[in-house]
């Protein structure tokens, strides 16, 4: 077993996965073409802005032909499929601008790694697939650009490979410790030597502390958010006259916590 810093990190993620070999074969086994780069940039953005957001993409490289970017995700939150979506049209329209057609010269394509649960949807790998097909489902092979979400912890049996491999890897980082053994992938091993805990440096230690940090906070509010939206759902429940016994079935708070809120509502 080796002990190594998870792969949830932003800063270890981007320490690993910025390696043009590793990023190649990453995006050969998921996208299933091969990419010929030099470098992989971090947090990449663009000069001028697109539109009015100023959007950092974690991974981003490119080749002759193909543009692609990979970001990581630990936490899904509401937006989470809307806000990839955004970033890869940022990555397509900005070549417009230096374009006499609306083809890009290069093709998009867009990798979202999520490193926690997604408790609304739990799939494995999810696409958007952007080329037109007829009413028969028949794709026309005129559009190529597409968005890969992944989430290493849906994992299942129905999972296939390449893309097993990557997930149970990544999946595997997230409690410090791999075997491996386990894996065949010579980009996979050498994900696990460059991420080994001892090679650690101590800022990137510093940067994973912060990010702990800041995401406790995040889920606090979060979590925050969805007590107030309870709490306000049941308000109504009481002005709407129902009994206090039938809220505590439907929203699953106790007798005592309703009846706090109805003498706070008073």
């Amino acid at each position: 077993m080796k002990k190594v810093a998870s792969l949830q990190y932003g800063v270890i993620f981007k320490k690993a996965f910025c390696q043009p070999d590793i990023f190649t074969g990453f995006v050969r086994d998921i996208l299933g073409i091969q990419v010929h780069i030099e470098q992989v940039e971090t947090e990449k953005s663009f000069v001028p802005i697109v539109g009015k957001v100023n959007t950092r993409f974690d991974l981003f490289a490119e080749d002759v032909a193909n543009r692609i970017v990979v970001d990581i995700q630990h936490v899904r939150f509401p937006d989470h499929y809307d806000r990839f979506l955004h970033y890869h049209c940022v990555a397509l329209l900005e070549q417009v601008a230096n374009a006499k057609l609306y083809t890009p010269k290069l093709q998009v394509f867009t990798i979202v790694v999520l490193t926690s649960a997604d408790p609304y949807h739990q799939v494995d790998v999810a696409t958007i697939d952007f080329d037109p097909k007829d009413l028969k489902g028949r794709k026309l092979n005129a559009i190529p650009h597409r968005v890969v979400y992944l989430c290493p912890k849906h994992l299942n049996d129905d999972t296939p490979e390449p893309y097993r491999e990557w997930l149970q890897a990544i999946d595997d980082s997230l409690d410090g410790e791999v075997e491996e053994t386990d894996y065949q992938r010579p980009e996979i091993r050498r994900v696990f030597d460059l991420i080994e805990e001892d090679l650690v440096s101590p800022d990137e230690r510093a940067r994973m502390i912060d990010e702990y940090a800041m995401e406790l906070l995040r889920q606090d509010k979060y979590r925050e958010g969805l007590r107030e939206g309870r709490a306000e759902t049941i308000r109504n429940m009481l002005k709407a006259g129902l009994e206090v016994s039938l809220i505590a079935t439907i929203t699953g708070m106790s007798v005592e916590e309703i009846q706090s809120l109805r003498q706070t509502n008073k």
